[in-house]
């Protein structure tokens, strides 16, 4: 029998997960990973002083590490159970950040891309959407444990959704955005005829993941599925017996 205490501490328990952000100014609409009304569970945030959408895409990743686990050790002594982060291309970190914070580290989207990878039949690969497909390198899919020869197309060639997040402007066309996101993922698809589901590596493009799903007819997996996952397993559902 689950007494009242128990059911008291367990709902005190629910902000499970601490999400590590990026210091950035651009919308966070419904959907977005940073957009706290996303979620059907409390979580909670740090923002990381001076990590940027650019310079957490480029060569500088690596220089904000010590930032990252400061911030993720915060989060933990404030109570979070798990730690993810706002970036897919900081799956870099996540040797790094799971070594030096005392909790589970989900840092990118993009671990799931071997996971999907095993539930397709012979022949289909997981193809990857990301905010810049220059930067996202071999080195960040092999981070996440994906085939470095893993299918990747980019949103920089559409004219709003990549150039709002890497300039941090303060307004998107949502429209816009949108329209760049399905015509990446209708490139990703016409270059390669055998992707069987799509992986989101940007925590920017789950707004956008239903309108990916209709127009590819492809599962969609994105921040949104990882870290709905990652809860379930640090704050088990309890059904009464």
């Amino acid at each position: 029998m689950v007494n009242k205490q128990q059911n008291k501490s367990e709902q005190q328990r629910k902000a499970s997960v601490g999400i590590l952000m990026l210091e950035t100014q651009f919308p966070r609409i419904l959907g977005d990973l940073g957009n706290a009304a996303s979620w059907d569970f409390p979580v909670q945030y740090a923002i990381v002083k001076g990590a940027s959408a650019p310079k957490a895409l480029g060569a500088e990743s690596k220089a904000l590490l010590d930032s990252f686990i400061v911030a993720g050790q915060e989060l933990v002594a404030n109570g979070a159970d798990g730690i993810t982060t706002s970036c897919g291309f900081l799956s870099l970190m996540q040797r790094e950040l799971s070594a030096a914070i005392n909790a589970p580290v989900a840092a990118s989207s993009l671990m799931q891309v071997p996971w999907v990878q095993s539930l397709l039949p012979d022949g289909k690969r997981v193809g990857v959407l990301t905010v810049h497909a220059n930067n996202l390198t071999t080195e960040h899919l092999h981070a996440a444990g994906a085939a470095i020869d893993t299918p990747v197309e980019g949103t920089e060639h559409g004219s709003e959704f990549t150039r709002v997040i890497l300039n941090d402007e303060t307004r998107m066309d949502i429209a816009a955005a949108r329209k760049d996101n399905l015509q990446a993922a209708q490139a990703l698809i016409s270059k390669h005829d055998n992707i069987g589901a799509i992986v989101l590596e940007c925590t920017n493009m789950v707004p956008y993941a239903a309108d990916i799903q209709l127009s590819t007819g492809l599962p969609v997996f994105s921040i949104y599925t990882f870290i709905n996952w990652f809860q379930a397993g640090l704050v088990a559902k309890r059904f009464p017996v």
